[in-house]
């Protein structure tokens, strides 16, 4: 009997050593990296941070996280503001906007997927990818809150994972300081002509050249004070004010969602710390009443006298009791998850749409904002074909720009 015993006393044991839960008290934020001198303005490369995809498509329905889709819709459109303005912050980049797709023409784009968020851990998939299509990035960064970062006695400035903005923002400014000489101004010049080329095909086309990686080239420069190119240019500022006006909407977007958003990643985070405990607790029980009800099982089998059958019978009533109580403290980690649900829907009610003037229009930013910039761009092309009118396209000179100067990039 005794070696029966201590074999399952034992595994007992390190299963129960197994299942004690730990949380993080202390987070280090990497600090912002800076260029070392002041980088020119030719240089300077604009930046559009899209819209995150919520990651919602690749959740399963038994997935074990707690993903509300109320609230990854609205991370996905808080956490490009805070990198975006992180990023801003390092002084080392031109316009850093947040752009509503990742199908808008800029310097250099950054996409991203949630893969995980529920206030104590943030799991993001990063993509930076340069106007000639260079991937700069293709990273997975991922942050644990602090168990003090949402004490009201001791939070500071940063985000409780302002460490992840960190570390991306550095990761591109060493890739950015890494470039080549004049390989900024060459991007920059890519983007314009693509900008150009997306309204008018015809007449852009033959500037850009793409080699076998996908990779796109200057080919040729049209001429300086070219008509069309100048009209080009006046249609890309007015997109980039209207961009700028969409600004206005993130930022108060991210203004009226930090209140309700940081008070639901507050009890989100305690709610899932409170939940791994409850279910390491519940497995501890659930242990020890099955180890019991084996023992007891084995003793009143197994025994040769009343005592010993008697004994067997009450460690099986026991281990019954503990495993009552294990499915019992399971239930109650199912009622933290639906406090989490509500909050999530206490949030959306948080963020409602708002109104924003443009000089000729009234636009409702709302769910589809989307639409809206889509709508916008059709505008612009109606404009640009207006302004056009009779405007012949540059024409192709082989071999040279169109003003006979001969632009030609590296191959």
């Amino acid at each position: 009997m005794t070696r029966l015993l201590l074999p399952l006393l034992a595994a007992c044991g390190l299963l129960l050593a197994g299942c004690v839960s730990q949380t993080v008290k202390t987070t280090s934020v990497p600090p912002l990296a800076y260029p070392q001198a002041p980088i020119a303005e030719a240089e300077l490369l604009d930046v559009g941070v899209a819209i995150f995809d919520p990651g919602l498509d690749d959740i399963d329905e038994d997935d074990e996280q707690r993903v509300y889709p109320e609230v990854r819709r609205a991370e996905a459109r808080f956490i490009p503001q805070l990198l975006a303005t992180t990023m801003q912050d390092t002084g080392a980049w031109g316009a850093v906007r947040v752009v509503p797709d990742n199908e808008r023409i800029t310097d250099l784009r950054i996409d991203g997927t949630i893969l995980h968020s529920d206030g104590e851990e943030l799991k993001l998939a990063v993509r930076a990818v340069d106007a000639r299509g260079n991937v700069w990035l293709d990273n997975t960064y991922e942050g644990h809150a602090s168990r003090y970062a949402y004490d009201n006695r001791t939070r500071r400035q940063y985000d409780p994972f302002q460490a992840v903005y960190h570390r991306i923002a550095n990761d591109l400014l060493e890739h950015q300081l890494a470039l080549d000489e004049g390989e900024a101004e060459d991007i920059r010049t890519v983007s314009e002509l693509r900008f150009a080329r997306s309204f008018a095909p015809e007449a852009f086309d033959g500037y850009l050249r793409e080699d076998r990686d996908g990779e796109l080239h200057i080919a040729r420069l049209p001429a300086e004070g070219d008509p069309m190119l100048e009209r080009v240019r006046g249609i890309r500022e007015r997109d980039n004010l209207f961009i700028d006006t969409l600004q206005g909407y993130y930022t108060g977007f991210r203004g009226d969602m930090q209140g309700p958003y940081q008070e639901w990643r507050k009890l989100s985070y305690e709610e899932v710390v409170a939940m791994q405990e409850l279910e390491a607790e519940s497995r501890r029980q659930l242990i020890a009443g099955g180890a019991a009800i084996l023992a007891g099982i084995a003793a009143a089998g197994g025994g040769d006298s009343r005592t010993t059958r008697a004994a067997g019978n009450v460690a099986i009533i026991g281990g019954g009791y503990l495993l009552k109580t294990g499915l019992e403290t399971r239930a109650e980690a199912k009622i933290h998850v639906e406090a989490l649900a509500e909050l999530g829907l206490s949030l959306e009610a948080e963020i409602t749409p708002r109104v924003i003037e443009l000089e000729d229009r009234t636009v409702m930013l709302s769910g589809n904002v989307e639409d809206q910039y889509h709508q916008w761009r059709d505008l612009l092309a109606e404009i640009y074909r207006n302004e056009v009118g009779a405007l012949a396209p540059p024409e192709a000179e082989d071999g040279s720009g169109a003003d006979g100067s001969g632009g030609n990039s590296e191959g």
